[in-house]
């Protein structure tokens, strides 16, 4: 049996939803590039774009790796959950933005979910693995 037939599916579901959220993050990352056409200080503005790019990219990079089955992606995928649970409990609060903070925040914690589910641990640990060898 190979490895890749092992990975649990909510391993890729996981890792399909943390990839959408590094996509958002390189769309956002072009929209300001798009913007420091018009802003007096594009610069600045060029800075911020490739700040994000490469956030984005290494959270679309966790994503990849989680739906291509490496045990990689896990943990980078866990952090930018916690942080953006942050940012879900920002918006819903002191921001004044109930509606996007509570659907962000959904979507955090199904991803956290998928990520913490029995059968997504015991593949992190290679359970599975040592007694597929016994």
């Amino acid at each position: 049996m190979s490895t890749q037939s092992k990975v649990p599916p909510a391993v890729r579901a996981a890792g399909a939803l943390t990839a959408l959220q590094g996509l958002a993050g390189l769309a956002f990352a072009v929209a300001l590039v798009v913007r420091s056409f018009s802003a007096d200080e594009s610069g600045e503005v060029l800075g911020e774009a490739a700040y994000f790019a490469v956030l984005s990219a290494g959270v679309l990079a966790a994503g990849a790796g989680l739906v291509l089955g490496r045990h990689w992606g896990r943990t980078p995928a866990i952090v930018v959950q916690l942080l953006l649970l942050g940012v879900a409990w920002y918006m819903y609060g002191p921001s004044g933005r109930q509606l996007w903070g509570a659907l962000l925040g959904g979507y955090v914690v199904i991803t956290l979910v998928l990520l913490f589910t029995n059968p997504v641990r015991r593949w992190a640990l290679g359970v599975d693995e040592d007694e597929a060898d016994a």
